[in-house]
Order: C-alpha cells, then structure tokens, then sequence
C-alpha cells in the first residue's frame, strides 16, 4: 500500500479546528479561514546561458486579506508545491494576527535549485516571475518579502522589475530590501532576534534560570543569527546543523568562530571542524541531549517517528511547521512545551511591516528602535498568548492559534460578507 503523502495544509487545518473548538465557535466563523481568498499560478519560461528554454513552475497564494494587506516571503526549492504554499500562507496569516499587524497572510514559490542557477539565470528567474504575478501584488495589496533560498538582492530585482513596469520607484511593493533601496536596519537579524526574544521569555515563563544548553537545526539566516544572539547572552550552544551535516560539543560550540567560517565558506558547516566537537547528521541533532531545542530548517522535521526521542524540556519553532501534528500530540503526553512558529519566528514580518511603514511614509528609523518596537511586540504576544494558555489550560500552539483566529473571526464579523 502507498504511504500517504504528507500535507502541511491538511495540518494547518487540523490545528484550525482544535482552537475553533475550543473557542467555541460556530462553523460560520471560521469556515472562510478554510480556504485561500486567492492562488494563482504561473509557468516561468527563462533563456538559460547556453540558449535553451526551461520553463519553471511558480506560485503564489493569498490566504487572507481580511485584516490588511496579503504578506508572505517568496522562497526557491525544487520540492515545493501547492500544498506548501498554501500552508505557508495561511501561517502567515495567523502569524501577522497573533502579534496584531494590519496584515494578512500570503506566500510565493518557485520550483527550482536556484544553486543550479548562474547569477543570470536567477535575475531572468526572478523578474519573469515578479512579471507574472505582478498583477496581485502592490504595496496596498500584497508585498513579498526573503524566504527560503531568497535574499535581499532577489528582493531588489523584484522591486526593479515592479518599478520598471509602473514607471516609477516603489519601494514598499517588498520587503528585506537592501538599505540602499529603502530596506529597514535590523530586518536581516529580525527573525533570529524575534526567536531569541521568545526564547528568552519561554525560559522565565518555565523558570529554567541560567545558561541553557541548546541546539539549533539550521545555520542559514534565522538559525545563525538566533545562535549568535543565544551565545551572546551566556547559554551553550551545544550542536547545530544545516544541511551538509552538523556538529555536537556537550561544553559549548563557539559560535564566533562557526560563524566567521560560515561567513567565508558560502553559509555552509561543511567542512566545519572546531576543537572539541563531533560531527553528526540533522537526525542526531534532533535526538541531542539539550534543554532547549529550536528547528530553524524546512517543515516536517519533527515527526512521531523522531519525537520519542526528543531530549528537550522546551521547543522553539524557528521554521515554519516544522512539527506534524502526531509528533505534537507525543509531545504533549511529555510534557515537553513547544512555543509555535507563528509566535516564536514572528520577528521577521514585524521588521518587514516596520520596513514597509518607512516606505510608504518616506521615513527612516535608526536600529535601536527598530529593535526596541520590535522587543515589544514579541514580549507582548508571547504574554498574550501565555494568558491563554494558563487561563485556558492548553498548549502554547492551541493558546497562539486561538488568539490569531479570535481576531481574524472579529474582523470578518465587523466587515461582513460581501455581497
């Protein structure tokens, strides 16, 4: 018999019903929730260096606009897919609503190694398709921003390719932009800031005082900087990974030296091998004696084949769904918390709603108040959302998608249904 394939948008839904249930809503409240407002998508015909034609396939799904404006990265990977855009969007829908931005959820794919791309052939990618679903985005209407595989420079190409067609400069049509076209100080570190921070907040919350021993799957953007940032408060990172392979030192990896490689050996650990530590596979890593463990890779990493042997007390979701819903009922029974990606990992669409404020106000903030606003946001949701779960006695997912849908069920209750 063939395994069924995992769908991460059968497990958004899943998650869905649970809070609905538990606020005790009618299926009328949150039925619209179910479905995407909008999913459109394109075939991306791009001249290669050699003079051949290769069609690429690409998506992009507005979920929700109920509360402002569709917002959501755009990511390259050659295994993505409908159903993972989909999910990816309604995530970010209940992600803008649980830390309360004015903004809806959408997200944007291409299926492609863009490692198998000259630097050409990624730019002709990129602004062909930038021209086939330039008519759904906008700075009033939806406004991408990096992701998997994506970066400031492929946000700059977006945001020429916009401009070009419009006839002038709009800079609020992405975010994650370089500072020298309209990009906001501190959005790179944003989202490893924004994991940190609730990190940091989760340990008080269960009184796990001291330095904290923890590992982290994934060493690209959000990974690496929520290392940097962890190690600079004084816990011990005690293993980390991406996806050549990963590495284990029970007294602490030096994460000023692992980055200082990453940073001269294009963000990859291959290769890596400080004094002191042994390498390991990202299944090890998982299964590691830690305290705290934070999945900054893909989705799915966390499974109920792997989490039996989960050795963590706390789990801090860095990635996007990286854990199924079997492997969150075990570790339920486990008692082991899991802080969700629509709170923890946050901290990148606050610094781009920051982003997009100073562009479309023409304004520039210096990087202490960006940093500042975005400490308050974080620490205020994730009290939010503990408010919940101790006055509610749920989980901290349950406790972040109850407050997400509350709101999202007031909005559309106050603006109705149109007709």
């Amino acid at each position: 018999m063939a395994e069924t394939k995992y769908n991460p948008y059968d497990n958004m839904l899943q998650v869905l019903k649970v809070s609905a249930d538990k606020l005790e809503l009618h299926r009328n409240d949150y039925e619209p929730l179910k479905f995407p407002e909008r999913e459109m998508k394109v075939s991306i015909p791009v001249k290669m260096d050699n003079g051949d034609i290769q069609v690429f396939e690409g998506y992009r799904v507005q979920h929700s606009s109920t509360r402002g404006p569709c917002k959501g990265g755009i990511r390259y990977h050659p295994s993505v897919d409908e159903d993972d855009v989909k999910a990816l969007a309604f995530a970010m829908t209940l992600k803008c609503a649980v830390v309360d931005l004015p903004y809806g959820g959408a997200k944007g794919a291409v299926k492609v190694d863009p490692a198998k791309l000259s630097k050409g052939e990624l730019e002709r990618l990129t602004r062909r398709y930038t021209a086939m679903i330039i008519p759904i985005i906008g700075p009033e209407k939806d406004i991408p921003a990096p992701d998997v595989n994506t970066n400031a420079e492929v946000m700059g190409w977006i945001m020429d390719t916009y401009s070009m067609l419009h006839g002038y400069a709009v800079p609020g049509v992405v975010t994650g932009k370089s500072l020298d076209i309209g990009g906001s100080l501190g959005r790179p570190e944003a989202t490893g800031r924004g994991v940190s921070i609730i990190t940091t907040e989760a340990l008080n919350f269960f009184n796990m005082t001291g330095p904290q021993r923890i590992a982290v799957q994934g060493m690209g953007n959000v990974g690496s900087n929520t290392c940097k940032l962890l190690y600079a408060l004084g816990h011990k990172i005690v293993a980390a990974s991406d996806a050549s392979g990963g590495l284990s030192d029970p007294k602490g990896l030096n994460i000023d030296n692992i980055a200082q490689y990453l940073g001269q050996h294009s963000q990859s650990l291959a290769g890596c091998k400080p004094d002191g530590a042994r390498q390991i596979s990202n299944a090890e890593l998982l299964a590691c004696d830690c305290d705290v463990l934070i999945p900054c890779a893909l989705e799915g990493q966390l499974t109920e084949d792997n989490a039996e042997k989960v050795r963590a007390k706390l789990i801090v979701e860095g990635a996007n769904g990286p854990t199924k819903v079997e492997a969150d009922r075990i570790f339920q029974k486990r008692g082991i918390a899991v802080i969700p990606d629509i709170l923890a990992n946050a901290g990148g669409v606050v610094v781009s709603y920051f982003e997009w404020v100073q562009n479309i106000q023409n304004l520039m903030w210096d990087e202490d108040q960006v940093n500042s606003m975005l400490s308050k946001i974080m620490v205020r949701s994730f009290k939010q959302v503990m408010e919940i779960v101790t006055t509610k006695s749920v989980d901290f997912r349950t406790a972040a998608y109850m407050l997400a849908v509350s709101r999202l069920v007031k909005a559309k209750r106050v603006r109705g249904i149109f007709p």
